[in-house]
């Protein structure tokens, strides 16, 4: 188990786990969890291809495999991409302080607008932003909202044209986004606030990271 400062993260078995000390308010698009809630762990779980037969509701497949572990009470994440490649980026800005956990893989990465393709290899690029401050619930949409854009320049940045085209994500992208409950929250969390440009910074530094791992693996 490492420390990543805002949490810890636990890694085996075919499971990534991010834990906080209390309760977090969270936000996301999780298949499991959507939405506003409160946890104390985000979990990602790792499928092969093979796993996700048409026959099989994904969202159902999750929620078994965590229950089975003991995470169901989690956020839960679920990627094709090997969890033992996950990436850490961290930035303080002023007063707040990011923190990004992320497994990035690219096989079916696409251009915004662009119609479906088939994929290669594992892909998708899941996220868990923390915060280091209550956060309201305005601003935990618009940290949401600079973590997609910081995800989407990290992408741009590494200029991987599998088709012609430089991509700016994946079709199963999710991001999490946690913060500490309490009071008094920040209200906002915009690009020329402490918490957006930390946000932006640590979203950043961990999807390059991932992307620019996962393409040498494909050389």
């Amino acid at each position: 188990m490492i420390e990543a400062s805002a949490f810890s993260v636990r890694c085996g078995d075919g499971f990534l786990v991010a834990g906080f000390a209390r309760d977090h308010a969270i936000l996301s698009w999780s298949l499991t969890r959507p939405g506003f809630t409160r946890a104390r762990r985000v979990a990602w779980l790792h499928v092969r291809d093979a796993e996700l037969s048409l026959e099989r509701d994904p969202a159902d497949l999750l929620e078994a495999r965590m229950a089975a572990a003991g995470l169901e009470d989690a956020v839960h994440l679920m990627t094709s991409r090997d969890v033992r490649h996950h990436h850490v980026g961290r930035a303080c800005v002023g007063n707040a302080v990011a923190t990004c956990l992320a497994t990035v893989g690219l096989g079916n990465a696409v251009r915004i607008g662009a119609p479906p393709h088939a994929h290669r290899g594992a892909g998708t690029i899941n996220l868990l932003v923390h915060v280091d401050r209550p956060l309201s619930g305005a601003a935990l949409v618009e940290t949401i909202s600079i973590a997609a854009q910081a995800r989407t320049v990290a992408i741009v940045d590494l200029d991987w044209k599998p088709r012609g085209e430089v991509v700016t994500g994946t079709g199963t992208d999710c991001i999490v986004v946690a913060t500490p409950l309490g009071s008094p929250t920040e209200q906002f969390a915009g690009l020329h606030t402490d918490v957006g440009v930390a946000v932006g910074r640590a979203v950043h530094e961990a999807v390059a990271a991932g992307g620019k791992l996962w393409i040498e693996e494909q050389a």
